[in-house]
C-alpha cells in the first residue's frame, strides 16, 4: 500500500462567511498542491471538505498521515466520535444532532477505503505544510469577497 502524506487546512472570513480549503499531498518525492473554496460556508466545512478532497484525490487505497490542526477532525476521527454520531443517526452523545453530517458522512467512508493515520499539528506555529495550506485556504475564501 503507498503511504501519501496529507496536510490540510481551512478558513473562514466570518463564520460563517466565504471560506476556503488547502491541501498538500506528498508521495515518493512528489507533491501536489490543491484547493476550493465557497462563498458561504463556516470553518469547521473547510476544514473537513480539504480533508475529504486530499483523500478523493487518491486513485487507490493508500495508507495516509493526516496532518491537521483542527482539532474538530483530528479529535472526531481518532475518538471515535465521528463514527458514534454516525451509529446514533448523527445525534451526539448530549441528544444535540451532529452539525456537518453530510461531509462526515463522506469522510467516514474515505476513511473506510484509506488506512488514516491523524496528527494534530498546532496550527500558524510555523509548520511548512501547514502554513501554505493556510494560505491557499485564505486566498480562496478572499475570491469570494
Amino acid at each position: 500500500m503507498k503511504h501519501v502524506n496529507v496536510y490540510t487546512d481551512g478558513a473562514c472570513s466570518g463564520n460563517p462567511g466565504p471560506g476556503g480549503w488547502g491541501a498538500v499531498l506528498e508521495y515518493n518525492g512528489q507533491r501536489r498542491e490543491m484547493s476550493g473554496g465557497e462563498r458561504e460556508t463556516t470553518n469547521n466545512r473547510m476544514e473537513l471538505t480539504g480533508v475529504i478532497e486530499a483523500l478523493r484525490a487518491l486513485k487507490e487505497p493508500c495508507d495516509v498521515t493526516l496532518v491537521s490542526d483542527s482539532k474538530y477532525v483530528i479529535d472526531a476521527l481518532t475518538k471515535g466520535w465521528a463514527r458514534s454520531w454516525r451509529a446514533r443517526g448523527w445525534v451526539k452523545s448530549d441528544k444535540k444532532p451532529a452539525l456537518n453530517s453530510d461531509l462526515w458522512a463522506v469522510l467516514l467512508e474515505l476513511c473506510e477505503r484509506h488506512t488514516v493515520h491523524c496528527q494534530w499539528i498546532k496550527g500558524h506555529a510555523g509548520h511548512p505544510e501547514n502554513e501554505r495550506c493556510d494560505a491557499m485556504a485564505v486566498a480562496e475564501a478572499a475570491k469570494f469577497k
